[in-house]
């Protein structure tokens, strides 16, 4: 193994795999570990890390609480955009990566480490957003990805690893995992093993932060949700900051059965994978944005949006969140936010949320001029007669020229 690699920030999650790579890393390269752990809302009490930091003789230890951060500057700018991936995902797992590597660039610089590492592995997309990231923030920086360069393929021979090198191995690790579990504020994303065969229904345990619609209230529910600039603000009139505001969506969505999604989705290494992800807060928002924007964004603004957001949701999902595309995109889509504020009213019932209402001191929404009834004359029907006959123009040529057929 290379020699020049001193120090390392290891992405560190206290979990039997991360703990490996700990081990494994001092023991390739005989080097220091740093050990970075980012709490971005995965529900998980972090002390234990620290804790199995400790007992593993690491001495630089990073945990931090990254949740504003996280919705304020990632989940926030992506909804602006109203961003789907695949038109269903709402790219839980591809937002969170930026961050985290952002931090691990940051604590090398702070510690004076040669390399960061990460535990994903080669088969999936985050490798690609944690290294793409880094990257883009460090061009120096070495990069050790352990499950592309070890032999420990299989749970037996982790397994085996971990026990000769006096890593604890809790009881529930010891047989295969029934599924992978990623989690953040905004998602959880299950995948793996039971859930490998796209033709089998997931199994309800799956599910962790969302009821079954069936088994949700057999009331609906009215809230509503304020909005500043594009950004979420407040719910039922009580502002809230960025992460506890979704965390009461959440909350809220949650309980009505609201985010599930089970889908197969095109990976960027070029495999299909199925996933199942619940994201009750991040579904309710969506909704929200949109039904504010309906009222508030021209009628071009807010078709090119949805023209642009494809390519936008697909830079985050490939890991290309520092790319100057996504940054150019961005501030197209924060430009059309500058009018988008006011209150949305929404009826959350059995796995769905709706928009009931919708309020804006910069609507653009005229009753004068929709009505039924007599209005006010500032819009003449007669005028639609030629408007139709200019935009027919064209199609009356071709018609015709189809006719000396």
């Amino acid at each position: 193994m290379s020699n020049d690699i001193k120090k390392v920030v290891l992405a560190y999650s206290g979990g039997l795999d991360t703990s490996i790579i700990l081990k494994w890393l001092k023991n390739e390269y005989n080097c220091e570990i740093v050990t970075f752990t980012a709490d971005l809302g995965q529900g998980e009490e972090l002390e234990p890390a620290r804790q199995k930091a400790e007992m593993m003789g690491i001495k630089q230890i990073y945990i931090e609480d990254l949740r504003e951060e996280f919705v304020r500057d990632f989940v926030f700018p992506m909804f602006r955009a109203n961003t789907v991936y695949e038109g269903v995902y709402l790219l839980g797992t591809s937002i969170a990566r930026p961050l985290i590597s952002k931090r691990l660039v940051e604590i090398a610089q702070e510690t004076g480490a040669d390399a960061i590492s990460h535990g994903a592995t080669g088969k999936g997309n985050d490798q690609i957003r944690f290294e793409l990231a880094a990257y883009a923030l460090n061009p120096n920086i070495k990069i050790i990805a352990p499950w592309r360069t070890w032999d420990l393929q299989s749970r037996t021979k982790l397994i085996d690893y971990a026990e000769k090198n006096q890593i604890p191995v809790p009881k529930d690790k010891r047989g295969e995992a029934p599924f992978s579990v990623d989690a953040n504020l905004l998602h959880t994303s299950s995948e793996g093993k039971v859930l490998e065969d796209p033709n089998v229904k997931a199994p309800e345990y799956v599910y962790q932060r969302t009821v079954n619609p069936v088994d949700a209230p057999s009331e609906p529910e009215v809230i509503t949700i304020g909005f500043e600039k594009g950004d979420a603000i407040s719910i039922n009139g009580k502002k809230l900051s960025p992460a506890n505001l979704l965390a009461k969506l959440n909350e809220l969505g949650g309980k009505h059965g609201i985010g599930r999604l089970d889908l197969v989705e095109n990976r960027f290494v070029g495999m299909k994978s199925r996933g199942i992800y619940e994201t009750p807060g991040g579904s309710v928002l969506l909704v929200a944005h949109r039904g504010i924007e309906s009222i508030t964004l021209d009628r071009e603004a807010a078709h090119l949006k949805d023209d642009i957001m494809p390519r936008y949701a697909k830079l985050i999902y490939n890991g290309f969140w520092y790319s100057p595309e996504r940054e150019m995109l961005q501030a197209l889509i924060d430009k059309s936010q500058t009018f988008v504020s006011g209150e949305v009213t929404l009826q959350l019932y059995k796995g769905s949320a709706n928009v009931i209402g919708r309020t804006s001191p910069y609507s653009l929404y005229s009753e004068d001029l929709v009505t039924f009834e007599e209005d006010s004359g500032s819009y003449d029907q007669h005028d639609a007669q030629g408007f139709i006959k200019l935009n027919a123009l064209r199609l009356k040529t071709l018609g015709a020229r189809k006719h000396k057929k």
